[in-house]
Order: C-alpha cells, then structure tokens, then sequence
C-alpha cells in the first residue's frame, strides 16, 4: 500500500468538522499530496448531510477506528506470479527481487498457494530421490522456456502431465531394454548424438526428445518425429544441467504451499501476529476482500513505521480523536478550540485560532496560500462556518468568520441569510430521531481535573419536543455516563431561532448538587442566551468539574 495521509475530525462529526476534513484534504492535494484523503470518525447528522448532497461534494469516507492493520504496513507494490509458470522463472523472481516468498494465483487473480524455500526444497528432495522414481508434471512449452531450447518438432505443447526422465546414458541395448520396460509415451528422453537411439525413441512414440549440446540433428530424424507427432527440442545444456533444469520446469502451483492462508488487508495487527511467528520465513500473503493479491507482509514491516499518517482537524484532545490515533505520526493539527493534552513524537504543523470554525481557518489557508477554490468546495466551506457559529450569532463569532463568510458568499452566489435559513431547518430535523442518535451524535469525550465527561449538542427550532422525550434522553445519557465511569454525561439541546439551549444532565449527585441553571424539570436545566459549548458552557462545567473534586 502506498503512503497515505487521512485528514479526520473528531469522533462523532458535526458539520464543520466533515467540511473541514473534505475541503483541507482538496487543499492538499491540490498542492501535490495526491496520498491525503478525507474521513470522518463517525456518522454524519442530517444537516451534514444535506449539505454535501446539495452541493454534489462526495461525503469523506467513514472510518470506524486506526487500529493498526494490515493494510497501513505494507509497503511495496503487490508481486504474484501465476501457477501455470515454471518453478525456474519463479524463482529468477524471487532472486532478482530479492523474495523470501512469492504468492502463487489461479487464473482468476485469486489467492492459490505461496512459493517459499522450504517448500521448493521439499520438492526438489522429492524428485532427486534416487530410490524413488518421480514422475514430473511439465509441459513441451514449460520445458523449451525452462532450457531456452530451440523447439523442432513440437506436439500438444500446452499440455501439462506427469512425465518420467530418461537420461540416454548406458549401451543401446541396455538402453532399449530399460526404455521398453517403462512407459515410453510418457517418457522425456535426454540424449545426445546417438542417432541410433534418437530412432528407437521416436519409434517408441516417446513423449519427446531432448537433444543436448545443441546438436544438429539429421533431416531424416525429424521427419521421423513428425510422423510419429514426437516432440523434438535442443537445449544447449549438457545433459548433466539438462537434466536438472527439468526438474525445474515444473509448474510453480505444484510446489506452493497451501496450507498457508493468506491475511486480510483489514485484519488487526494483533489477530495476525502468531501466524506470522509461525509461519515460513515469517511472511504472509496478503489479500482483498476478492481474495485477490494485495503484497506480502512480514514480521519486519511491523516494526518499521506505518505507512499511515493523520492531519487532525477541528479538535486536538485525544480523547475526542479518532479511536487509535496514538499509534500514527499526527503531521498537523487545524483547530479552534481549547487545547488539550496531546504529545506528539515530532515537531508538526499546529494552527489554532479564535475564530468560530475550523472551516474559517481553512477558507483562509486557500487564499494564504493562493489556490483557488472551486464552488462546491467553497459552498460547503461556507456552510461549515454558518453550521459552526449558528449563522454567525454564535458568541463564538468573529470578524474574521464573518469576513470569511462573505468572501465565500461573493464566490459562490449564495445568500447568508437564506442559507442560513436553509442550514437551520436541515439541522432540525432530528426531533424524531432515537434517544441513542440524538447523545452521540456530535458527544465530546472532555478529561478536567482527573474527572471524564462527555457533552453532546444538537441544534432544532422545536426544544420542546426533546423535553417532551426526557425520559429516553436522560435514560440514554445515564447509559453513556456509566459505560464510561464519568463524573457526568450532558446534552445540549440549541434553540436556533431563540438562540437559547437546554441542558439534559445525569451525573453523580456531587456534582449536579453544584448545578446552578434555572431546572425546568428533574434533570432537565435552561440555559438562557447559551449556544456556544466551547465558548459558554465548558468553562462553566470545567468549574464545576473543579469544585467537585
């Protein structure tokens, strides 16, 4: 697998943290970096949704977690070889290649069996077996490209069956007895110049003749072989080398081992480490989900680095990134929130600014760094800015956000107010969704004075409903605050045309004990003139938090 660089947001997506992942990772593949993709760490909301079908801007792919796997540690291009080729070609890949192992596909590209030294080996010992003899699977064809014969007659050359070497060394009477004692048609007979013999065989109806040295044979003997349908091919081997290039003609399928399962590219490292120790020369083959040959990899890649790096957008604690982000090397973080307690192993790239959106800042990179920027990159870039700041009355709102907002209305033709308007009623339309959706999804994960808690919010212009369905949510809320032993977990509920929230709050008695908002009903809080969580609201709660402790 070639590098690759994913651009994600935090866990549970709101709209600006999808923008900013799609439109940074254009930006930066605009800029040469073809390898940057965009994802996202979890499902997206309705509004998000609309957004990216309005605008005909494809959704940054879901990725459930990076946790290491397979894929983020291969490194070279995928090498196989199919099992119709000779043993010999196989192996002038492996050691022009430098392989320890060489997978071996069917016809179809499929998975089949893997070439290693042990298993050629077996073979080998197999065939060279002077008390046994051992029959080799070949074909005229594999044999002329195994020897680089020059071919003279040529017969049924595909055909790949099971043939005896005859090597033409004793008297011809010794010779004629023990070739009439075998199966002569089944039989590859070596020889050199000994036309006597040469006749006996084609007579015989041999399979076919191999003449070392690269002698010339007499016109009379070839004639003989075709009307016999013998084959006839020189090899400019002597019959010594001859005789063991043979061997080496079979077809490589033959001598793979199939009692190697491959690996899927997305298989955990962890669920694959004992194959890997026990397997031959400590490599496995890697495969798609068609079974189809991805590369090979080896207990050597794993402690190399991965080929996976990640640009953090729109958050920087670790407890809201991406499951097993600590495992890649982070190159940037593009942010506008509070800092958390990330460590990274090298200096990189971080921006963070006081603006109401990530996807401000990444507007401005665009015009920073002089790349211009399509519409549809531009729509969603301004509907991340009026999502993040609640059509810039957000308290959280800058000039600069609103300066931005109208450069990407002049490039784009839309109207802020009526997007807005546009924006809000999409973002709505979750009232009717179930209690678990509504918690997670836009849920921070936030770790103050040694206390976990988690935060959710969601914008609508009917409140009332969701305080209608207490019960679910706070029954929800309890779910998430135990899964994770935290102090408390919230939601936000965001009155957009009121700009006013309300707080659903399960937690330990201590600390909702200290909560001091006007309470609507048990566990259900007002928040008047509230809608920024990052802004408002967190530094309330961090206060609390530190209280409690």
């Amino acid at each position: 697998m070639d590098k690759l660089v994913y651009v994600i947001g935090h866990r549970n997506p709101d709209t600006d943290s999808v923008v900013s992942a799609a439109a940074y990772a254009r930006l930066k593949v605009l800029q040469g970096m073809h390898y940057c993709r965009a994802g996202r760490a979890g499902k997206i909301n309705p509004q998000t949704e609309y957004i990216f079908n309005r605008f005909a801007v494809p959704v940054p792919e879901f990725i459930p977690d990076l946790v290491p796997k397979v894929a983020y540690y291969l490194n070279d291009s995928p090498v196989s070889v199919p099992a119709d080729i000779s043993l010999w070609e196989a192996l002038e890949r492996m050691e022009r290649e430098s392989l320890k192992v060489l997978p071996i596909v069917n016809q179809d590209g499929t998975y089949k069996s893997l070439l290693h030294y042990n298993a050629f080996a077996k073979y080998i010992l197999q065939k060279i077996n002077p008390h046994k003899k051992s029959a080799i699977p070949t074909s005229i064809n594999l044999l002329i490209n195994t020897l680089r014969a020059q071919p003279i007659t040529v017969f049924d050359e595909t055909e790949v069956r099971k043939s005896l070497i005859v090597v033409a060394g004793s008297t011809e009477e010794t010779f004629r007895a023990h070739l009439s004692a075998e199966m002569p048609e089944n039989a590859l007979v070596i020889v050199g110049d000994r036309k006597e013999i040469q006749r006996f065989c084609i007579e015989k109806h041999v399979r076919a003749l191999v003449i070392t040295n690269g002698i010339t044979l007499e016109k009379d003997i070839i004639e003989l072989a075709e009307q016999n349908r013998v084959s006839i091919i020189i090899s400019p081997f002597d019959t010594s080398s001859t005789s063991l290039l043979i061997i080496y003609s079979t077809p490589v399928g033959f001598m793979g081992d199939e009692t190697i399962q491959p690996v899927n590219l997305r298989d955990p490292v962890r669920k694959i480490r004992q194959s890997l120790s026990q397997s031959a020369s400590r490599c496995l083959p890697v495969v798609d989900d068609e079974n189809h040959i991805a590369g090979v990899i080896s207990e050597g890649d794993l402690i190399k680095e991965s080929n996976l790096e990640v640009i953090m957008v729109d958050h920087n604690e670790p407890t809201q990134a991406i499951e097993g982000i600590e495992n890649y090397k982070i190159l940037e973080v593009i942010d506008h929130h509070r800092l958390g307690n990330l460590s990274t192993r090298y200096p990189i790239t971080f921006i963070n600014k006081v603006v109401g959106a990530t996807s401000t800042i990444i507007t401005n990179l665009y015009r920073e760094q002089r790349v211009p920027l399509d519409r549809p990159t531009a729509s969603i870039l301004l509907c991340g800015i009026l999502a993040d700041t609640l059509v810039l009355q957000s308290a959280t709102t800058t000039d600069i956000d609103r300066e931005a907002a109208e450069y990407l209305a002049s490039i784009t033709g839309l109207e802020i107010p009526q997007l807005g308007r546009e924006l809000m009623s999409a973002a709505s339309q979750i009232n009717n969704r179930p209690a678990e959706e509504l918690v997670r999804m836009d849920m921070k994960e936030y770790q103050e004075q040694g206390a976990h808690f988690t935060v959710s919010q969601v914008e609508t212009d009917t409140p009332e409903e969701l305080v209608a369905r207490k019960d679910e949510i706070l029954a929800e809320l309890n779910t998430v605050k135990h899964a994770g032993k935290r102090l408390f977990s919230a939601l936000m509920v965001t009155d957009v045309t009121e700009l006013t929230s309300i707080l659903f709050v399960e937690g330990e008695k201590n600390f909702v004990a200290q909560l001091s908002f006007p309470k609507l009903e048990e566990g259900v809080y007002m928040l008047k003139d509230i809608v920024s969580r990052k802004k408002q609201l967190m530094p309330l709660l961090a206060e609390l938090v530190e209280n409690t402790q």
